[in-house]
């Protein structure tokens, strides 16, 4: 049966919705708003795209896109009625809105408890979680402080941003029933699920999706969860099958340096160790800047209160040793801290523009 669970607070019936109570936090009573809309039966749902590549945009979707979102997660994890779920992720954009959908759809009790990096700390005793979604900061966190909590969950997913190399392994080591997403907004949440184990992430298409790819071999899917439009997306992909995919990064992020094409997000997991060793637990990314003699250079920014211009001398040595003359970076750029998006996303061209 579905619950809606807040604190001590429980909803289930169309009558509870009816009235908030006076003590839901902010976060709480969006949940609250947006279970009460759609067991009202409301049809159409302004949803917050993230902001992660372009300007942020509030789009509408269709009860019956998320409806078809929730079923084909369903049907790709053969998910029971009745299955526990805690949704710890802010209910303003998608990612949290369909944990409320799924829980809807499919008949189940979920817990809300505030986004926080360490989401299982706030478990309520005696209720233990089977399906949950989160981000990768808080898969981190988690491993740390609550990893027997990780490891009896039957179905984690993993979105808002790419895993690291150093969680992937951790997640695989753990042998956690983790997969990483691939969606967006657009396509109310995700289209296709890639578990986490060793080697390379080959995601694989849920039910109803049809997929391709463009001239550029950037990903268009089209599926009932865009309403059957299709969307073309600046994702590169390497098709692996008439129903999979491996991800390769993002058109828009491609370095085109002396007409060498540079593609960071594939670059990212082959240096991280090596960051990590000059800056440790820093966050950083690869960017293209414009170059008179290249056209655009390749450069590094890194997430770090440290002002050691030496310490980044010395990365940038080492890591032209690993990728070699036309892969490394031309630049270190220490930056403070990075601008993010609403929903926590590193905003890589705004954080260039202040380096």
């Amino acid at each position: 049966m579905f619950e809606l669970i807040i604190g001590s607070n429980r909803f289930s019936s169309f009558n509870d919705f009816q009235r908030a109570p006076s003590d839901l936090s902010e976060y709480s009573l969006e949940a609250f708003s947006f279970c009460k809309d759609w067991l009202n039966g409301q049809k159409v749902f302004e949803l917050q795209t993230s902001g992660s590549t372009g300007t942020p945009k509030t789009i509408k979707v269709n009860r019956s896109q998320m409806i078809a979102s929730a079923l084909a997660t369903k049907s790709f994890f053969d998910i029971q009625e009745n299955i526990k779920m805690l949704c710890c992720m802010n209910t303003s954009y998608i990612a949290g809105k369909m944990m409320l959908v799924r829980a809807m759809v499919w008949d189940s009790p979920i817990l809300i408890i505030e986004p926080s990096s360490n989401p299982l700390s706030y478990l309520q005793k005696n209720f233990n979680p089977q399906f949950i979604a989160m981000a990768p900061i808080q898969v981190d966190e988690s491993l740390k402080f609550h990893l027997k909590e990780l490891k009896q969950i039957d179905h984690l997913i993993i979105g808002g941003a790419p895993i690291s190399k150093n969680l992937k392994s951790l997640i695989s080591k753990n042998k956690l029933n983790a997969y990483q997403s691939f969606g967006m907004t657009e396509t109310v949440s995700h289209i296709a699920l890639a578990p986490i184990k060793e080697g390379d992430l080959v995601y694989e298409i849920l039910p109803g999706v049809e997929f391709g790819i463009d001239e550029r071999h950037a990903l268009w899917t089209k599926s009932p969860m865009s309403n059957n439009q299709i969307i073309q997306t600046n994702d590169l992909v390497k098709l692996v099958s008439e129903n999979s995919f491996q991800w390769l990064g993002r058109a828009d992020f491609v370095v085109n340096s002396g007409g060498v094409k540079l593609h960071p997000e594939i670059l990212e997991p082959k240096i991280e160790s090596i960051v990590n060793t000059h800056f440790p637990d820093s966050n950083f990314f690869l960017f293209g800047l414009p170059d008179d003699l290249l056209g655009q250079k390749l450069v590094l920014f890194v997430e770090t209160a440290s002002a050691e211009k030496e310490k980044a001398k010395n990365l940038q040595a080492e890591l032209k040793v690993k990728l070699g003359k036309y892969e490394s970076p031309k630049e270190v750029y220490l930056i403070r801290e990075f601008i993010r998006t609403d929903s926590g996303k590193i905003n890589r061209q705004k954080t260039s523009d202040f380096k």
